[in-house]
């Protein structure tokens, strides 16, 4: 009996060790890698700030109870000094630094902290706002880096390891596998994220993802959470995807992405079978911009791309991806389906345009009646042709071709039409403005959005900036 429990015991006991053995051991990757991971901090003045403590924000000067808080309540200062932190890695040993864009959006001072606790301050040398991924700049020479990995050379299922500083806790390590690659968030139109379940919590945004071999993979940039921190989704930029940006930051001081001038809808089954397809795929072109370079090439409404670049398009969010990723100028061969049947076009590939670009086309009230308009809600919109109109049987609307902001938050997605802000119809870009330029900061106003055959209204905040 007791050699028998003996045996028993020592089963068990080699059973704990060899499940001990099977373990990554990521003591070696962090004592390499750890030391090319920095802090990062940043400052940012808040300007002309108002109100007094215990006020409601956005009361209104005329209201009674504001003479009452001015009277009674100590002013607060007009200038707030507002700090936030974040995480970045070391490219190159002459003090090149990859981040987050939205770490060091906005701010005054930026103050890099590295593992044997110098500080610098460092230079933003650019940041794009659509990838998620700014280049900043330390003075300081002979730094460790990290090393580059290939990021689709990834597998799900395979060990990853982050490291950064959340909630101010420098390098913090934390590990997890590969849940998912090429995910699609939400307004994340041309990054394939990396989802991983590494525990990533506020401050680690702009750090390193590692693999087993101590490459890095991706940028540690978000997070699916309903309660503010870590619930076992996390998403990363891929490291090709972060390094072209940066390369291109780095050169020419902007991003240039490709554009086809089409708005695209996923093909579902009952659609695939209604084109003749044999299986769901691509994407269903819903729209052509007038003039655009779709158009120039004879691409139409009702065609679904089906390859771009030699590319395959397994669904429409691949798309967007694999055009931005295309160099504007280029001439690519497009395979399309039409009308049962696989065709080929040779396109010149736009360019996209830059935020700058879109919002100066939005003070001009809109006077290019292809182009985009972002609004103070945070969208982007175009005119519709007659011919569109006429196909979608309304008098005046305009096509939402981007969403952000305040109408991100309200629900609004691209390909929805508005079709009035308040009581008036939106009739044009230029008339649309005029009456957004009347609504006062910090107030809701109402549009009216169709999407598919439905249609309502939608309460949007305006940006109060």
């Amino acid at each position: 009996m007791l050699k028998k429990l003996f045996m028993i015991a020592l089963v068990c006991f080699m059973s704990q060790q060899a499940s001990a053995m099977d373990l990554p051991d990521f003591t070696e990757l962090v004592a390499k890698q750890g030391p090319a991971v920095v802090n990062i901090s940043t400052t940012q003045i808040i300007h002309n700030a108002q109100g007094f403590p215990g006020m409601p924000p956005g009361m209104d000067e005329n209201d009674p109870f504001y003479e009452f808080f001015r009277r009674f309540a100590p002013q607060m200062p007009r200038d707030q000094e507002q700090q936030s932190l974040g995480s970045g890695f070391i490219i190159s040993s002459d003090g090149y630094i990859l981040t987050n864009a939205h770490v060091v959006d906005g701010a005054d001072t930026v103050t890099v902290r590295l593992t044997d606790k110098r500080e610098f301050k460092a230079k933003v040398i650019g940041a794009d706002k659509r990838a998620d991924v700014a280049l900043i700049k330390i003075n300081a020479t002979g730094l460790p880096q990290v090393t580059r990995g290939d990021s689709d050379k990834l597998k799900v299922g395979e060990w990853v390891v982050a490291i950064g500083s959340p909630f101010g806790f420098d390098n913090s390590v934390t590990a997890g596998i590969v849940s998912a690659k090429g995910r699609s968030l939400p307004q994340e139109n041309y990054v394939p994220f990396i989802q991983t379940d590494a525990a990533i919590n506020p401050g680690n945004s702009g750090g390193p993802l590692f693999n087993m071999k101590g490459e890095v993979v991706g940028i540690n940039s978000q997070i699916y959470t309903r309660s503010g921190g870590y619930m076992g989704l996390s998403f990363a930029i891929p490291i090709d995807v972060a390094m072209d940006v940066a390369n291109q930051l780095r050169t020419t001081g902007k991003v240039t992405r490709g554009r086809m001038g089409v708005t695209i809808q996923e093909v579902t089954r009952d659609l695939a079978d209604s084109f003749g397809l044999s299986k769901p795929t691509g994407a269903l072109i819903s729209n052509v911009e007038k003039d655009g370079p779709a158009d120039k090439a004879g691409i139409r409404v009702s065609d679904v791309i089906l390859k771009f670049d030699g590319k395959t398009v397994n669904s429409s969010v691949d798309l967007p991806r694999i055009v931005s990723a295309t160099r504007p100028g280029s001439k690519v061969v497009v395979q399309l389906w039409r009308k049962g049947a696989s065709k080929e076009i040779t396109m010149t590939v736009g360019e996209l345009p830059s935020d700058k670009q879109v919002a100066e086309r939005s003070k001009r009230g809109g006077a290019e009646p292809s182009g985009e308009s972002v609004t103070r809600m945070g969208l982007a919109l175009s005119e519709l042709s007659d011919e569109q109109k006429k196909e979608l049987d309304i008098s005046a609307g305009l096509l939402v071709e981007d969403v952000r902001g305040a109408a991100a938050h309200a629900g609004l997605h691209r390909g929805d039409i508005v079709l009035a802000i308040g009581n008036v119809e939106a009739s044009s870009l230029k008339q649309f403005n005029e009456v957004l330029k009347q609504i006062p900061k910090g107030r809701n106003i109402a549009l009216l959005v169709r999407r598919g055959e439905n249609a309502s209204y939608v309460a949007i905040k305006l940006d109060e900036k």
